[in-house]
C-alpha cells in the first residue's frame, strides 16, 4: 500500500490545476506556472479542489509511479502557492561570491574564479556579511530544477571531512575526520 500515493492533494485556492488528454498536467498560481507529463497508465482525478492519483494495477512498476506522480503533483502546487528556497554557505578562507544578474562568480581557492549561469527561472541572490561565510542563495519556482542548480554548485568544491571547507547547504552537518597524530 502506498503512503504518498494515497494522500489527496489539497488545491489551495488562488491555485488552477488542468488536466489535459496523455496526463499531462498545468498549475497556474500566484508565483507562476509550471506543467508536468505524467505517465499515461495513471488516473488522475481532480473533485472539489482535492487532486488524487490512482493506479490501474497492483504491478511494482504501477506502485512505483503512483508515489512519485503524487510527490510530483504536490511539489507543483507547493511552487506555484509558495515558491521554493535553497540557500549554500561557502566555508574557507577566501571563498567569495558574487552575482552579476545571473551570472554567479565564486572565487574557491582556485588559481581562476568559477563562473556559472543560472537559469533565467531562478532567482539568484548573494549575501555577504562581515563576519558570517559567504551565501548564495536561490529562489523559484520548480524544486527539481533548483536541487539541480545547487548540487552543480555544491558540486564545484565539496566540503572536505578534515577542515570542513567547500561549499555546503545552509544548516548541513559535514562528518569531521581527525587528523594526523604527531608520532611519539
Amino acid at each position: 500500500m502506498s503512503r504518498i500515493g494515497n494522500k489527496e492533494i489539497a488545491v489551495p485556492t488562488g491555485v488552477e490545476v488542468t488536466l489535459e488528454s496523455g496526463n499531462r498536467v498545468k498549475v497556474k498560481g500566484p508565483k507562476g506556472e509550471l506543467s508536468q507529463q505524467l505517465d499515461p497508465d495513471m488516473e488522475l482525478k481532480l473533485e472539489d479542489g482535492t487532486l488524487t492519483v490512482a493506479r490501474p494495477t497492483e504491478q511494482k512498476r504501477h506502485k512505483a509511479l503512483h508515489g512519485l506522480s503524487n510527490a510530483l503533483l504536490t511539489n507543483m502546487i507547493e511552487g506555484v502557492s509558495n515558491g521554493y528556497v535553497k540557500e549554500l554557505e561557502l566555508v574557507g578562507v577566501g571563498y567569495r561570491a558574487s552575482n552579476t544578474g545571473n551570472l554567479l562568480e565564486l572565487m574557491l581557492g582556485y588559481s581562476h574564479p568559477v563562473y556559472f549561469y543560472i537559469p533565467d527561472d531562478l532567482k539568484l541572490e548573494t549575501i555577504t556579511e562581515k563576519g558570517s561565510n559567504p551565501v548564495v542563495k536561490l529562489e523559484g519556482i520548480d524544486k527539481q530544477l533548483i536541487g539541480q542548480v545547487a548540487a552543480k554548485i555544491r558540486a564545484f568544491r565539496k566540503p572536505e571531512p578534515y577542515k570542513g571547507k567547500g561549499i555546503r547547504f545552509k544548516g548541513e552537518e559535514i562528518r569531521r575526520k581527525a587528523g594526523k597524530t604527531a608520532a611519539s
